[in-house]
């Protein structure tokens, strides 16, 4: 497979993821909508069907869809990210560029979805909130190892039971993103995702958003670097169990 087929293909599953992703916070977040103050469940079961949508349109190069995902089948030593592609440098950088790319565009889509609700919302933390995380309670070194244990859970699943997010399948990768939320999303709103986050952040500083506020872009790193730090622990993880249940047996 060509790297330009997986860059395409990374581009339109992660857009796909948020657009719906974000756009369920929008739905639930923005005055006015018709899902106004749905609720927290609400947003992870949205999270979960966009990861489902993410994962059937992004199928053809595995659908990593988030750096974090990328990262830990490097570090487990996988000969492959997909069919096809072979791990090395430029096929990693080119999961990286669509990934990111991809979850700039999906926030932009979801934006000019509910345009009128963004400008009608007067909290601009209602409208951050819709592209990117934030902390309950802010804590640098607790917020990061909340991303950190959330990513870690997400990625050690794909690689033990489905080596990549199309390889576990849509339903799985969704109901587990699902339970990553309703478990531990609290403290952090579960980004698990650096690009999930930077690429809709980045959108919210760029867009002519009225009435947008800061960006935050002070919290911003521990979206990045946490999951980043969750999926290498996950790969390193995944690759070692299997040895020692072996040496066990």
């Amino acid at each position: 497979m060509s790297l330009g087929i997986v860059f395409l293909s990374e581009v339109f599953g992660t857009a796909m993821l948020t657009l719906l992703g974000c756009g369920v916070v929008a739905n639930v977040a923005l005055k006015g909508t018709k899902g106004n103050n749905g609720g927290f469940l609400m947003v992870t079961w949205g999270w979960g069907i966009a990861v489902f949508a993410g994962v059937y349109v992004a199928a053809r190069s595995g659908a990593h869809l988030n750096p974090a995902v990328t990262l830990g089948l490097l570090i487990n030593g996988k000969a492959e990210y997909a069919p096809g592609v072979s791990v090395d440098f430029a096929s990693t950088l080119t999961y990286f560029g669509g990934e990111f790319l991809g979850a700039f565009l999906g926030a932009v889509v979801m934006w000019l979805a509910h345009k009128q609700h963004f400008d009608a919302e007067p909290e601009p933390a209602s409208k951050l909130a819709v592209f990117s995380t934030g902390p309950a309670i802010r804590s640098t070194p607790w917020n990061l190892v909340t991303e950190i244990i959330g990513t870690f859970v997400l990625v050690f699943v794909i690689l033990t039971f489905g080596g990549t997010p199309s390889g576990l399948g849509p339903l799985a990768v969704a109901l587990l993103v699902v339970g990553i939320g309703v478990s531990l999303g609290g403290p952090t709103g579960y980004a698990i995702n650096p690009a999930r986050d930077l690429g809709p952040r980045v959108a919210h500083a760029l867009l002519p958003i009225k009435g947008k506020g800061s960006s935050d872009w002070s919290y911003s790193w521990i979206p990045v670097v946490g999951p980043l730090v969750g999926g290498t622990l996950a790969g390193v993880v995944a690759a070692i169990v299997p040895i020692i249940v072996t040496a066990a047996a």
